[in-house]
């Protein structure tokens, strides 16, 4: 709060303010200063107001030892003046004296006779107000609970009682009366009392969040193993980060140990981490501990005791250190509630929790599955398996190194891996073997095969330097060609090296690798006697070359020299028996006709590859020709030829290394099949699981995209928490947090997120993301359209909120964007939306706002219409005419409503056959005819429009279109 309120009106506003704010420290240090603002009124009731106001800060805000004070002064206040309190506030009175309960219960230094007391207090408070004591009993029945005695006889007084004004919600007493029955070893009797909670028919400030965690451990045990996962998801987002609902986080945590979800409860674990020192509460303390302690305990079991944890702030903490520091504080904490209480009832329970085996092995509870050894620090990737074991001796790992680099092979990547640890051993004696030749060709091979992986990883700069200083080397050796091969090879990956100060500029490139080939064709014309082997590379480099500049610039007249360099490659190699070659050349051929967009024939090409590579090999080929084939299959329709081919190459892949073939292509190429065949929840795991192998790789920002698809698409499905859950994961991924990764994309993470929580309902989530995005992209300089967007949704939000003040804002910010770069459908729904929700809400008394906003619709229509631009939809005309009618009859002006409607009706036509013009039709008759029926009370005029637009939309076959008039029809009759 930057300056104290000077009026009651001002104290009043700022307390609706903080209340829009959540739990935390900033509501509850804004509440304590708004509290001693109130008191300088010398007002009773803002003081009332605002002490309300803090105690239930401080009870949400986890701080259980200040809200009694509180309530202590707003105790006084009644007794000393009850005539301030009206009906509204003397209810909230009577109702916290249960949050007081509830505090007092939670602190193991209160005496158990003075929470008997305050029972007492409780209970005389209630029967001279003449209040129903369902209330007290429901105390006095969780009292019995949380010391572990005469729990049977408090439930059956509680239970068996009516409820009151001041009972409990539906939702808790569901909740308390379901963990009675689970405390009994119950789970079906539990669950049974669960249900209407779990299913979403009751809630309530806490509600379903905390029954969730209670009830997933049972739904397990009884094999409810999707229901468990789905309430896990939605659950946990309902508790995540709240003080207090630290408790509920801790069950969660303890749910992922029991499921084999190890990995993503050390994530949840980081996410909570400031619950250690925010949650004030030992008793949720005690219950957040015991549900880490669960986790820690399972990974330190499985092994992982040194993996890093996030813990209590001050330290860095491994999973075994912080284990230890939770037991200790946990047990303390149990040890002084049984002291205080005389019973040895937490220190059991939490036993008990601490006992318990996993209840499966393995549950997948997100789209991005993780175990233990995938958050371990990421070890030296290892060296392929090769398909046949290496040789012992130097001298033969050498020969069979350079032998199957010769053929092109990929287990030569293993043996070059091999034999780069044996020559940097201390103490490498090279093998004196004319054969084998000097050691410093050994090392010009390891240079080139070190740029080789560079070249895989994009780093063509320092491939191309790698290549030289390899050529170098091997002059020094005496080995010419393989000289000439490496610079060849320098050349072209210099090619693929953008200049410094040309970014990806598509020209550059394309002017760059066409100087690089004849540089190629130079150096192979200069080059004598080159072995067979060392020429059909050289060969390689040239069509490469052609290739890839095809590729980068797609003029179709670069196609014939592809053709020309791949046909002197395959003849060269069929001269000389290189399979790997002839295969590469094919493979080439096959690709250069799929980019030229002769799918027909790239198919035919890649169908005999396939035959040949599967009959006489190379096998590793094979794979590789697959995949092409599933692409150009897509590429034709035949989405089930290409789900076919795609999933076969991806099955003979895992045959050899990971590098033969582009596996997460393969799942992304499979993703698209998927969905051509409607098949989108296998769409879905292929599109996850090639984002995950290219995390692996290192290949971030292909994966952090392929992940935004994923997620985009579980939210078309519907499945919304799934869609949260994943981009929560990686929204926590440390090089997002650091702001490493590219912000536009981090954005559209966040924008996907937005969607999917207002997808779920949690609009004050959404509303706040959105807020968040709008003033972020409002600095996107380069991107104004997507600033256009983002406002004009943001806006939308913020209307249905109420918040009509800052939606014109948000709106106003989208239009000024939308001037820079036309947005012309989106700004339009906004503006429309903005106007029903207003007319909608706030009546005659929104009209003019609703105008204003359907104002600026109509400038943008008539932009829209000016510059051509056709809606996906509906028109922006008609649609507006729509508005106006509709946000005219919420406002009470009907005759302009009904005027507008019959413009709309106008601009739409005829119905015609179309099935969604068609409804737009009829609603808008539909509409036109509320209007002059009921509100306008021209009843046989609106039964005539009826009658003629059922008769009309009848004989164009569209009689579902006709159901809403013809029910519309019967109820204006029965007006009459």
């Amino acid at each position: 709060m930057q300056t104290p309120p000077q009026t009651t009106d001002e104290l009043y506003e700022a307390l609706r303010e903080n209340d829009r704010l959540p739990y935390g420290r900033t509501r509850t240090v804004t509440a304590e200063e708004l509290a001693e603002a109130a008191e300088l009124f010398g007002e009773p009731v803002p003081l009332i107001h605002a002490l309300l106001e803090l105690q239930e800060a401080y009870t949400y805000g986890s701080e259980p030892r200040k809200s009694p004070v509180v309530f202590a002064r707003l105790l006084n206040l009644f007794d000393e003046q009850p005539d301030v309190f009206d009906a509204r506030l003397r209810h909230q009175l009577f109702w916290r004296f249960k949050w007081v309960a509830n505090a007092l219960r939670s602190l193991p230094e209160i005496p158990l006779a003075s929470l008997r007391q305050w029972q007492t207090e409780m209970r005389d408070r209630y029967e001279k107000a003449g209040l129903d004591l369902q209330p007290y009993y429901g105390q006095a029945y969780q009292l019995a609970a949380h010391i572990g005695e005469d729990t049977a006889l408090a439930y059956e007084l509680w239970a068996g009682r009516t409820r009151g004004m001041l009972s409990d919600c539906e939702a808790c007493e569901t909740c308390e009366r379901a963990l009675y029955h689970l405390a009994a070893g119950d789970d079906a009797r539990a669950l049974g009392a669960w249900e209407p909670v779990l299913a979403g028919k009751e809630s309530c400030q806490e509600e379903p969040a905390r029954s969730v965690s209670y009830a997933l451990l049972p739904l397990l045990r009884t094999g409810r193993t999707d229901e468990a996962r789905h309430l896990h998801l939605a659950g946990y987002r309902g508790c995540r980060r709240n003080p207090s609902m630290a408790g509920e986080v801790g069950r969660h945590l303890e749910f992922c140990a029991l499921t084999g979800n190890e990995a993503r409860g050390l994530e949840l674990l980081a996410e909570n981490r400031t619950l250690f020192d925010e949650v004030d509460s030992p008793l949720a303390l005690l219950d957040l501990l015991t549900g880490v302690e669960v986790l820690l305990a399972r990974v330190e079991a499985l092994g992982h005791g040194e993996l890093p944890a996030a813990g209590f702030a001050g330290r860095s903490w491994t999973v075994a250190t912080l284990r230890a520091e939770v037991a200790r504080r946990a047990d303390d904490l149990a040890g002084r509630f049984d002291a205080r209480n005389g019973t040895t009832a937490h220190s059991g329970r939490r036993g008990a929790r601490l006992a318990q085996a996993p209840l499966l092995e393995s549950l997948e509870l997100t789209l991005r599955p993780r175990t233990l050894e995938d958050v371990a620090p990421a070890p030296a990737a290892p060296a392929p398996a090769p398909a046949e074991p290496l040789p012992e001796s130097p001298a033969d790992l050498i020969r069979r190194a350079r032998e199957l680099d010769e053929q092109g092979h990929p287990d030569a990547h293993a043996c070059w891996a091999r034999l780069g640890e044996v020559v940097s051993a201390p103490g490498y004696v090279h093998p004196d073997d004319p054969e084998v030749g000097p050691l410093v060709r050994l090392r010009a091979d390891l240079l080139e095969e070190e740029a080789v992986l560079a070249e895989r990883r994009d780093a063509h700069a320092d491939a191309a330097a790698l290549y030289e200083e390899a050529a170098g080397l091997y002059e020094d050796a005496g080995a010419p060609g393989h000289a000439v091969l490496a610079r060849a090879c320098a050349v072209l990956a210099a090619a693929q090296t953008p200049p410094e100060d040309s970014g990806h500029d598509a020209d550059a490139h394309v002017a760059a690798l066409t100087e690089a080939h004849p540089a190629l064709v130079r150096l192979h014309e200069e080059a004598a006697g080159l072995a067979p082997c060392l020429e059909a590379r050289l060969l390689r480099l040239r069509v490469s070359a052609l290739g890839l500049r095809l590729q980068a610039s797609g003029d179709r007249e670069q196609v014939a020299p592809v053709f020309t360099e791949a046909e002197l490659l395959h003849d060269f190699a069929t001269r000389h028996a290189l399979t790997g070659q002839i295969a590469g050349a094919r493979l080439l051929r096959a690709t250069t006709h799929a980019m030229s967009g002769d799918l027909p024939t790239a198919l035919a090409e890649t169908d005999a590859l396939v035959e040949s590579l599967r009959a006489d090999g190379p096998a590793w080929h094979l794979p590789r020709a697959l995949s092409l084939r599933g692409k150009i299959q897509l590429g034709l329709g035949d989405a089930q030829a290409a789900h076919a081919s795609l999933s076969e190459g991806l099955r003979l892949a895992a045959e050899w290394p990971a590098e033969t073939v582009d596996a997460p292509t393969l799942h992304g190429e499979l993703a698209q099949a998927c969905m051509h065949l409607g098949r989108p929840d296998e769409a879905l795991r292929h599109l996850t699981r090639s984002a995950e192998l290219d995390l692996r790789a290192g290949n971030r920002i292909e994966a952090f995209c392929t992940y935004s698809n994923a997620a985009q698409l579980s939210l078309d499905l519907g499945r919304v928490e799934d869609c949260i859950a994943l981009l929560d994961s990686l929204l926590v991924e440390p090089d997002v947090v650091a702001g490493e990764l590219d912000d536009r994309l981090v954005a559209q993470l966040r924008l996907t997120r937005a969607r999917a929580l207002r997808a779920g309902d949690d609009l004050k989530a959404a509303t706040a993301e959105f807020v968040a995005l709008a003033a972020e992209s409002a600095g996107w300089e380069d991107d104004p359209g997507s600033h256009a967007m983002i406002a004009a949704e943001t806006a939308v939000l913020l209307g249905e909120a109420g918040e009509f003040g800052r939606a014109r804002e948000a709106v106003d910010q989208a239009l000024a964007a939308h001037a820079r770069d036309p947005r012309y459908e989106m700004v339009s729904n906004a503006l429309r939306e903005l106007a029903r929700l207003q007319a909608y809400q706030q009546g005659p008394e929104g009209l003019t706002d609703a105008r204003a906003f359907l104002d600026d619709a109509g400038r943008v229509a008539d932009e829209a219409r000016a510059a051509g631009f056709e809606a996906d939809g509906r028109s922006l005309d008609s649609a507006l005419a729509y508005e106006h009618g509709r946000v005219g009859a919420y406002g009470g002006a009907y005759d302009e409503a009904l005027a507008a409607l019959e413009k709309a009706l106008g601009l739409l036509g005829e119905p015609g056959e179309d099935g969604e013009r068609a409804a737009e039709w009829a609603e808008c008759a539909r509409l036109a005819a509320v209007v002059e029926g009921v509100y306008l009370e021209r009843r046989p005029v609106a039964l005539g429009r009826i009658g003629a637009a059922v008769e009309r939309l009848t004989a164009l076959g569209h009689g579902e279109a006709a159901e809403p008039l013809t029910e519309l029809a019967e109820r204006l009759r029965d007006e009459e």
